[in-house]
């Protein structure tokens, strides 16, 4: 009733900012960001002088998801209020968002001087840290949010992202972590129908923001084109529908496609119920733009977790299971994990190749007369005991280059620090080749200049593998414990390539030195590796959808057994 009152008084004095800036407030609180933004874009424009329409604008170009046009309105509102502890974290993620990482850091940090250790501030500060390579102090900065709001979800939620980059982190903690931010969430909505009928077609909802060119996309399209019709429906709860070329895929395979990304948790639970969805595949996980909070609603009788910042145990009791492969979590793993594990015989994802990607290059070795090794991840994925380990490869090979590939690099003090780090370790920094930010096609690309991949941990390369085995590159991987640890070992073993895998950093040494010495079998390895990727389980579609879609049945299956 009163957006009905505010929308005819603006339509009556559409010149009246007081009018504008009310009817925008009240569309953000009711989660329609999109108008909320027009009308608090026509409350600025009337009076630009104004701290709170300017601060809504900020929030509410926040809420559409993209952090590009709030930076400016962030910046205006702060002009404004200097003071204002709520834009100033604001600003903070969002430059995190924006890649602006050291800048985030250090405005954080003259935040919590000036105000005090504020959880929020502190968890802001967390991601930051985290994503410039400062892991340990990350986690210490999460842990202490946890100390002072041991209710705060998002104090929870940040410790778990973290601490699963962080050498110091376990399974059993990072499930642990994972209950603490469930247990802090409330539940509103009533439990969800029994499930009945074994035999019935089921309803399969895809909850993700990701359901576009993404890992999210790339690892899970394949299996959901090639899924059996005739047995299963595909309901997609994502975003705003966009030309892009994966999630037009994505929409191809679905009955139907639905925006609930502005939604609130339990309207998203709501929407999906209102689709008598049967089994409830999330997608996005405890990430930054995730839904997992809407699954605590049980928006389905069955819930199961699958890629999409699939680290570690979610720890929520309302998902039954939690989808991988017998490599990710082996026999005896069970206690790392809430849900139960829903293992597929080979591979937990399948990976579709880009089809801009280039034709393998030949082994730069061959040209050059030294190997280079590589590893073309994230910054945050760089911990110090990972460069000791590459730092003691590229002593084993004297002659060896190394380039380090983070999209981080492209701020040149992140660049220099991680430089120094190697120097720290013996290796001379002209021996590194550190490159910095491109568009997907040019980072493909780039894999002609690399002979062998050198995973990190404990957090392993997952899509990154994936991609450098599709152009040719052999990778050295460590075997960790956390399922974020050990996504490497699961496609060396599918394409057949278990001898690339150690168990611990001086067998690590072993692989890649061994393999740099014998540069004639690195090229005809090269040379066969497509081939051996596109036959092999890691691609193959037909039979992940059939496995899949196997799983899918067995534990609708049992529910309807329990129920």
């Amino acid at each position: 009733a009163e957006l009905a009152r505010l929308t005819e008084a603006a339509a009556s004095d559409p010149l009246n900012p007081a009018v504008a800036a009310a009817r925008g407030v009240l569309l953000l609180a009711l989660g329609d960001a999109e108008p909320a933004a027009t009308a608090l874009e026509a409350a600025v424009a009337l009076d630009p002088t104004a701290p709170e329409p300017a601060a809504a604008l900020a929030e509410a170009r926040l809420a559409l998801g993209d952090p590009r046009p709030a930076l400016p309105a962030l910046r205006h509102a702060l002009a404004l209020a200097p003071h204002d502890l709520a834009l100033r974290n604001n600003l903070a993620a969002t430059l995190t968002r924006l890649h602006q990482h050291r800048e985030a850091h250090d405005h954080l940090t003259s935040l919590l001087h000036t105000h005090g250790e504020h959880p929020a501030l502190l968890c802001n500060l967390a991601n930051a840290l985290v994503l410039m390579g400062r892991q340990s102090e990350g986690v210490a900065a999460a842990r202490r949010a946890t100390e002072i709001a041991p209710d705060m979800h998002l104090a929870w939620r940040t410790l778990g992202a973290a601490l699963v980059y962080d050498e110091a982190g376990t399974p059993e903690e990072l499930r642990a972590i994972g209950e603490r931010a469930a247990a802090t969430l409330l539940r509103h909505l009533p439990p969800p129908p029994k499930p009945r009928a074994p035999d019935k077609r089921l309803r399969i909802g895809l909850l993700s923001s990701k359901l576009r060119t993404h890992p999210v996309g790339w690892l899970t399209i394949a299996a959901f084109e090639a899924l059996d019709r005739r047995a299963f429906d595909i309901v997609s709860l994502s975003g705003a529908i966009t030309d892009d070329a994966v999630q037009q895929r994505f929409r191809a395979c679905a009955a139907s496609w639905h925006d609930i990304a502005r939604l609130a948790p339990a309207a998203i639970a709501e929407a999906a119920r209102a689709q008598h969805i049967d089994i409830l595949i999330d997608l996005g996980g405890w990430g930054d733009d995730g839904m997992l909070t809407a699954c605590a609603e049980r928006p389905a009788p069955v819930q199961i977790k699958w890629v999409g910042n699939q680290a570690a145990s979610t720890g929520l009791p309302e998902m039954d299971w939690f989808l991988t492969d017998r490599w990710e979590t082996p026999e005896g793993y069970e206690p790392c994990y809430s849900e139960r594990l829903l293992r597929l015989p080979h591979g937990y994802a399948c990976f579709s190749p880009p089809a801009y990607a280039p034709d393998v290059a030949p082994a730069p070795a061959a040209a050059r007369g030294h190997v280079t090794f590589g590893n073309f991840g994230n910054l945050a994925k760089v911990t110090p005991a990972t460069i000791a380990c590459w730092a003691a490869v590229l002593r084993r090979v004297p002659d060896a280059r190394m380039v380090v590939k983070a999209y981080q690099f492209s701020d040149r003090v992140l660049a220099d620090r991680c430089a120094a780090a190697f120097a720290a370790c013996g290796i001379d920094p002209a021996r590194l080749d550190l490159r910095g930010a491109t568009g997907h096609r040019a980072q493909l690309l780039q894999h002609a200049d690399v002979d062998i991949m050198l995973d990190s941990f404990p957090y392993s390369g997952g899509l990154t593998t994936c991609e450098a085995l599709w152009q040719g590159v052999p990778v050295v991987a460590l075997a960790g414990r956390s399922f974020a640890g050990r996504h490497s070992a699961s496609h060396l073993h599918n394409v057949g390539l278990p001898d690339w895998i150690a168990a611990d950093t001086a067998g690590y040494v072993e692989i890649a030195a061994a393999a740099a010495a014998d540069i004639p079998t690195l090229a005809r390895l090269r040379a066969g590796m497509r081939a051996r990727v596109a036959t092999s389980p890691l691609c193959d579609a037909r039979r992940f959808a059939d496995d899949l879609g196997a799983a899918l049945r067995r534990v609708w299956r049992e529910a309807c057994a329990a129920a």
